[in-house]
């Protein structure tokens, strides 16, 4: 199978030397495997997306040297594909509708027992369950929408969660389905205001693309149990995952794109090259 990965930066904020390493790191890859190496726009969160970052994206990565297949893969468009897939859960009865927030989930989750502190998951705060008994409408209501965790796991048997790690620990990796009530809760796969959420897009998207290899930031490891759980449930594919180090300040903080000092631009700005950037990242 050719070998197919990419970068999927959100247009909301400008590109910083974290972003860099992570692209360089997977066109790279692609270049020295001899395969290809795609771009996609995740912008789901239209409230805060922009056409002025998204523009700002192909400027910063054409000057790095960086080359990709057009027409460029933008959430935003695919809407009704990820819509079908949560119709595709909610009939087989895997999701319910939520209507706390995240003050009624923290209010839940500190309530007094016996000292024991708040669990959090790759995506938050673990769902104590508060809406998964109500009555279910018949059909897909316009609010968050989450998976019945329990449900899903029986309907999954008992293989456990398999994928392989090609970043800087390669191993091939088990996840028992008993330990994911512990470890995930009733994640959310439709948030209100978007549709779809982070976690179903992502697997529908690198489904669609035939991504064969994963690459990104190591603080996305642990949502990995996440996206093969949902690869498992709707029949897709489970690539490899190359999770890489984080760039980092000097105070060994990971980079956000507030950090505009960092900036892909700025640097540019001020007269570096692509390969001074190669070199402040480690490549």
């Amino acid at each position: 199978m050719p070998y197919v990965t990419r970068f999927a930066p959100s247009p909301t904020g400008p590109l910083h030397l974290g972003h860099a390493y992570s692209a360089l790191l997977a066109f790279d890859r692609a270049q020295a495997a001899g395969g290809q190496f795609l771009l996609r726009i995740e912008d789901i969160d239209q409230s805060r997306a922009r056409p002025a970052w998204e523009a700002q994206i192909y400027e910063d990565l054409h000057w790095l040297g960086l080359s990709w297949p057009t027409p460029v893969m933008r959430q935003s468009d695919r809407l009704p594909q990820y819509r079908a897939a949560l119709q595709t859960l909610w009939d087989r009865g895997l999701l319910y509708p939520c209507q706390c927030n995240r003050r009624d989930i923290l209010a839940a989750v500190s309530a007094p027992q016996e000292g024991a502190e708040p669990a959090y998951g790759p995506d938050g705060l673990i769902y104590p369950g508060t809406c998964r008994a109500l009555p279910r409408p018949g059909e897909i209501p316009e609010q968050a929408l989450r998976l019945n965790l329990a449900k899903a796991i029986e309907a999954l048997g008992p293989a456990p969660l398999r994928f392989e790690e090609t970043g800087e620990h390669p191993a091939q990796h088990e996840i028992a389905l008993a330990t994911l009530p512990d470890t995930l809760g009733d994640i959310v796969l439709a948030r209100r205001d978007m549709g779809t959420s982070y976690h179903l897009s992502v697997v529908l998207d690198d489904a669609t693309q035939g991504i064969t290899e994963v690459t990104r930031g190591a603080d996305l490891f642990e949502a990995t149990q996440i996206h093969v759980l949902l690869q498992r449930l709707l029949n897709l594919p489970t690539p490899r995952y190359h999770h890489h180090r984080l760039i980092r300040d000097d105070q060994g903080k990971r980079l956000a794109k507030r950090d505009d000092a960092r900036a892909i631009a700025t640097y540019r700005a001020e007269g570096a090259s692509p390969q001074d950037i190669r070199q402040m990242v480690g490549l």
